[in-house]
């Protein structure tokens, strides 16, 4: 059944704060934010998030909102008109747009724009009486409704973020008392529309924790002069003064809270939280604290309701910060699960929940990971995306302006088993995990243990492979993160909504077959994914090498090491070929030997590939193959060849010759045939820094060459006076090392001219054979 306003939503939240104490376990009022700083998380990440309560069956969207080139924000809730400039791309979890009206795209609440900038908004909040009549809410006043999509769309940094929302406030005022969320790669504020003109914004400290659960009287000390942490709106103190509640701390600053929000919350908001400050191993104290006779709390003591705290530890994970948002007052007086009659964080009515995990000191573009749990958290996973990066979503999560709201049931405030045990005609991840929270919340004494060990299973998968996922993005350059990003969404997306829908299909049986002799457990025992393994190929982390060898002799095995960095087996391809360019296969395993009957260059290389067919491929080696050198007569010239730097060496030294071919150079026979002794000496000098040689039978290029530091290492050999065979000289002008090259073959020496080298003439002479 589609709904078409959910104006009566806001009606309805006021209504219940001026009843409140008269609330019951159902309240409009019941959102929950948490924040946890880098010095208070094992990992120095900061931690920081909301969960939004409304209905146990209203559907939400996530999804991607483009750039636009200018827009205006008109709303459902107020007669908020606003025109803009160009808009940033940002992520969004919307309401459905039937749910509203079709004026514009519905209340975004949570996201991560291109800039890597984060809002989550809204944690609707109050004011007390006085500060309303002083200064009450507008009729066009900025609301839930827009404020992530004015954040997000705008925002380059969280700083500006919250200047924009001030300066908006200013010009328009409040449609309502919230409490937003705003972060980047570097800090966190926590902007608070106090009244219908009043704001202000807070820079959060790296050692401080928090919860707050609609609570708007909440205490926090803050420097109002300090700017570099606190901005505010110009009428703040005056504001409060004039309607006769400004409110000091010992020291003078004002209380902020005290001044503006309500004397006393309700026992929903009170309830919850005691819970979230025992879930954070700082609770309530006696005598802070008071209980009416259903087990809720009914009032909490100004100087125990705070804003920020210190928390019982400093180690606290990401798996903490996402149970957080699911938190029953477990082991404590006030567990949910032993008295139906108190409202806890995680409830039948959260809609969703969303962490941002945020690395300092990262690009904004991968800094900041937003995790969403659609549906109630306490039988819900986070799914992890790369918000500032995403341009598309996989089709599970449908489309905020054409889904099919018929699964939701007859009304979307009743928990309907019999809605969730029938199949949706349009199945998204949504309903998914929204049947599974009704069926589960709904035979709590059968399933809910069975379920809560499966889906941690996979959180725990999620997490750790995503870890993975991370350490790889992190090396990619940031042209490749973007296609890494939706990839890996589409991929954790696909697989965990399968499981899901398996997990569905479980409790659907064991549901129907009506036997709870036996608790529900999951056949899937240990929630194994291939996240990971679908999105990080194999690392190479040992090279094969290339070597020389002489004809015939025993070759060593080429080898390869490589990580698969997840649980996937690795296999191996190694292909050779003969030109650098037709591959064949030849070996299967991590090692192969290569063969050396036949003279020449082999080229070699391995493809390690994982389970999912991802590869990584190693450098190409050269395996050389050369005639065994064997020593010839006296004044032979050997010639030889490296084939890493592509020098040529030429000596009249045997031993010389066999200990540069172990060295890896490759034997290439005899070069010319040097007299013994004449009156022309061709001198040998070398070149430290390049670390080739030089061949020349001019004293004076000899000496000139000395002077820019080679090294003269004496004559090398003689030059044939008779003239006998030429030596041709050639340079390439584009060589570093190698540049000169010395032959007896004009065929030789015509096809590198062809190829650039500067033919020099003759360099000296070798004895003419025959």
């Amino acid at each position: 059944m589609h709904r078409s306003n959910l104006l009566k939503r806001f009606a309805v939240a006021s209504m219940a704060a001026a009843s409140i104490a008269m609330a019951t376990p159902v309240q409009a009022l019941a959102c929950t934010q948490v924040y946890i700083g880098p010095k208070l998380t094992a990992s120095g990440d900061v931690l920081y998030g909301r969960a939004e309560d409304y209905a146990s069956r209203h559907v939400k969207i996530f999804g991607v909102q483009e750039a636009t080139d200018g827009k205006t924000y008109t709303s459902e809730e107020s007669a908020f008109n606003r025109t803009v400039g160009k808009t940033y791309r940002y992520t969004f979890v919307r309401d459905a747009q039937a749910d509203w009206g079709e004026l514009a795209p519905p209340y975004a609440e949570a996201g991560i724009n291109e800039k890597g900038v984060t809002c989550s908004a809204t944690l609707t909040t109050d004011f007390n009486k006085k500060i309303e009549e002083a200064d009450p809410k507008t009729a066009e006043g900025l609301g839930e409704y827009n404020i992530a999509d004015v954040v997000l769309g705008e925002a380059a940094t969280a700083r500006e973020g919250v200047e924009i929302l001030g300066d908006v406030m200013d010009k328009y005022g409040a449609q309502d008392c919230n409490q937003i969320w705003v972060g980047d790669a570097n800090e966190v504020w926590n902007f608070q529309q106090l009244s219908g003109h009043q704001w202000i914004a807070i820079k959060i400290s790296d050692d401080v924790a928090s919860i707050n659960p609609n609570m708007g009287n909440l205490q926090f000390k803050v420097d109002l002069a300090d700017k570099s942490v606190c901005l505010h709106s110009e009428g703040l103190e005056e504001t409060a003064k004039k309607a006769g509640t400004y409110v000091t701390f010992a020291d003078g600053g004002m209380d902020v809270a005290s001044s503006y929000g309500e004397t006393e919350s309700g026992a929903g908001q009170n309830t919850r939280y005691a819970q979230g400050r025992s879930y954070f191993g700082n609770p309530l104290t006696d005598g802070t604290f008071e209980v009416d006779t259903s087990g809720r709390v009914s009032g909490v003591s100004p100087e125990a309701r705070l804003l920020f705290f210190t928390p019982g530890r400093s180690d606290y994970s990401l798996y903490d910060a996402q149970r957080s948002l699911a938190a029953r007052g477990e082991g404590t007086q006030f567990n949910a699960n032993e008295n139906s009659k108190l409202y806890a964080i995680g409830n039948n009515r959260t809609i969703e929940s969303h962490i941002f995990q945020t690395r300092r000191g990262m690009s904004p573009d991968i800094a900041t990971i937003q995790w969403e749990a659609l549906s109630r958290t306490e039988f819900s996973v986070y799914l992890p995306s790369y918000s500032a990066l995403l341009t598309e979503v996989p089709g599970i999560y449908d489309n905020f302006e054409t889904i099919n709201l018929s699964h939701v049931g007859k009304k979307e405030s009743i928990d309907s088993v019999e809605t969730a045990l029938t199949d949706a005609d349009d199945d998204t991840m949504d309903y998914v995990m929204m049947d599974i929270n009704t069926l589960t919340y709904n035979n709590r004494q059968a399933c809910a243990g069975g379920v809560a060990e499966y889906l941690k299973l996979v959180q725990d998968q999620i997490n750790d492979q995503h870890g993975i996922v991370d350490e790889y993005m992190k090396t990619l350059p940031e042209g490749e993160r973007g296609s890494l990003a939706n990839e890996a969404f589409d991929v954790v997306s696909t697989q965990v909504f399968e499981k899901m829908q398996a997990l569905r299909t479980e409790l659907r049986d064991y549901i129907n077959a009506g036997d709870f002799s036996v608790p529900f457990k999951s056949s899937d025992l240990d929630g194994t994914l291939s996240y990971a393994s679908k999105v990080v190929p194999p690392t190479i982390t040992q090279q094969p090498m290339s070597a020389s060898y002489e004809q015939g002799s025993g070759a060593v095995a080429l080898s390869v090491a490589a990580d698969g960095r997840t649980d996937s087996p690795l296999s191996y391809q190694w292909m050779k070929s003969t030109d650098g360019s037709s591959w064949s296969n030849v070996g299967s395993s991590d090692t192969y030997v290569p063969q050396t009957s036949t003279v020449g260059e082999t080229k070699y290389k391995v493809v390690v590939s994982n389970a999912e067919g991802l590869t990584a491929e190693s450098d190409v080696v050269t395996v050389t193959v050369s005639k065994p050198v064997v020593e010839q007569p006296v004044g032979t010239m050997y010639r030889l060849y490296n084939p890493n730097s592509g020098e040529h060496f030429y000596t009249a030294s045997f031993d010389e010759c066999v200990q540069v071919v172990s060295a890896g150079w490759r034997y290439e026979g005899r070069g010319w045939t040097a007299p013994v002794k004449s009156d022309t000496p061709v001198y040998r000098v070398y070149n430290p820094n390049a670390g080739d040689h030089h061949y020349t039978a001019s004293k004076d290029e000899r000496d000139a060459l000395v002077t820019l530091g080679w090294r003269d290492e004496g004559i090398g050999w003689y030059s044939d006076d008779a003239q006998g065979e030429p030596l041709l000289r050639l340079y390439n002008p584009n060589a570093r090392s190698g540049s000169h090259h010395y032959t007896t073959s004009q065929g030789e020496h015509d096809a590198l001219v062809k190829l650039g080298w500067r033919s020099e003439g003759i360099g000296w002479y070798g004895v003419k054979a025959g």
